[in-house]
């Protein structure tokens, strides 16, 4: 029994140091990052210009711009925790925008 728990505790020992060798995970991307040659056309007007708009219209807005759906109709998706002060988050509620966040 205690050379099985020592095996085992050696194993553990030696997945833990094989791991250490691994490169770290390449940070992903946001998916609606979009590097465009004329930027982010949003920027010229306030985040507010954007409530009000259907998601549709909203994306076309932020053509070139860092942005993500924060929550559609009441449903949270999971996000990064990463502050970016370009990324604009969106809450969508019956296909409408109806809050902007930065960061």
């Amino acid at each position: 029994m205690n050379r099985l728990i020592l095996a085992a505790a050696c194993f553990a020992a030696l997945q833990g140091c094989a791991n250490m060798a691994d490169p770290a995970p390449a940070p992903q991307s946001d998916p609606h990052a979009v590097n465009s040659a004329e930027g982010c056309a949003a920027d010229k007007q306030d985040d507010n210009a954007l409530i009000g708009k259907t998601e549709q219209q909203a994306i076309a807005q932020l053509s070139g711009c860092l942005w993500r759906i924060g929550e559609r109709d009441g449903e949270q998706f999971a996000g990064t925790m990463d502050y970016r002060e370009a990324r604009r988050t969106l809450g969508i509620a019956a296909g409408k925008v109806i809050w902007v966040r930065r960061g």
